[in-house]
């Protein structure tokens, strides 16, 4: 998707920003950068449209540790739930009838600023909880046979996590990444006779960690 491929290039550039500020010592710097590459699994709350778990989704973060325990930085995600629905007839607004197999859809790709907390930040194995705050752009959509109805919608997202990274080496330039994580968007959607209001989540991620 091409909205994805310009935020993911937007958050590559701004870490290579960062990397090549001047200071006393930029090695200084890059120890104090972090960057991790999720596979994401996200189960919805409270959805009926789309209420499948799916593990067709990946969360990236990068940022820099302002203090030893707290970092800032910046995130882009996405994942898609699915859902298959048997045939039904649905009666529409102006009056007329569909009858149909359908699969429902519901992606989301939330970005923006991440802040974190770290604990004990001079071990191999550093929990920490977070905060993730931004925009959240999400598409509902049916698939009927050759047919797609869809609504493109904006929302608040709001994200907190709870998380660890667990480095394989004493330096701690590469690890093991995982998290748990709550998010609220505040999107707004309809397809034909199916509303969205705000979209709930819940789900974990794995991956590594720089």
């Amino acid at each position: 998707m091409k909205t994805f491929k310009n935020i993911s290039f937007k958050l590559i550039a701004a870490l290579f920003v960062l990397l090549a500020l001047p200071t006393n010592g930029q090695a200084q710097v890059v120890d104090k950068m972090y960057l991790n590459a999720d596979w994401q699994v996200n189960i919805p709350l409270g959805n009926d449209f789309a209420s499948g778990a799916s593990g067709w989704g990946a969360n990236f973060e990068g940022g820099y540790y302002a203090t030893p325990q707290l970092g800032i930085g910046l995130f882009v995600a996405y994942s898609t739930n699915n859902e298959r629905i048997g045939k039904e007839s649905l009666m529409l607004d102006d009056g007329s009838t569909i009858t149909a197999e359908q699969q429902h859809s519901v992606f989301q790709l939330p970005f923006g600023a991440a802040l974190r907390y770290r604990f004990m930040p001079e071990n191999q194995f550093i929990p920490y909880v977070g905060l993730k705050l931004g925009a959240n752009y999400a598409q509902m959509s049916t698939y009927m046979n050759t047919f797609k109805v869809y609504d493109n919608t904006w929302g608040f997202y709001m994200s907190p996590e709870i998380g660890a990274n667990m480095f394989l080496t004493a330096d701690k330039k590469f690890g093991i990444h995982v998290a748990a994580y709550y998010s609220y968007g505040s999107n707004d959607g309809r397809v034909l006779t199916y509303n969205i209001n705000s979209l709930n989540n819940f789900g974990i991620r794995l991956g590594v960690c720089f």
